[in-house]
């Protein structure tokens, strides 16, 4: 089992979500998250004062999945989330020891789906 956990640029959620229902992956989690890469940010000015946004909004998606389906996850990431530019985002396949179903009680590749 794995656990694939990507961060994406905001606007690219949907396309991202379509591309991983074509893959037939259809559970995941999101969550809003802030940070920094590459790009290390801009700045802006506000009335005459300048200041540096270093924390840019981006989208962290959590998918777990059977070792079967981990690299057609990944590619339907990149897929959706690519547009070639600084900032498109990372992607982490982290090994899962355990994944438990809390309404069945199911353990494994079974709690997964």
């Amino acid at each position: 089992m794995k656990l694939v956990i990507a961060y994406i640029q905001p606007h690219k959620l949907e396309d991202v979500k379509k591309a991983l229902f074509a893959a037939d992956i259809g559970k995941m989690s999101v969550t809003n998250a802030l940070g920094c890469g590459e790009q290390q940010g801009y700045e802006e000015s506000y009335r005459g004062i300048k200041f540096e946004v270093n924390l840019l909004k981006k989208v962290r998606i959590e998918i777990g999945v059977n070792d079967d389906f981990a690299d057609k996850t990944v590619e339907a990431i990149v897929a959706g989330a690519k547009t070639g530019a600084i900032g498109d985002g990372k992607i982490f396949v982290l090994d899962l020891p355990e994944c438990i179903r809390i309404r069945t009680g199911e353990k494994g590749s079974d709690a997964i789906g």
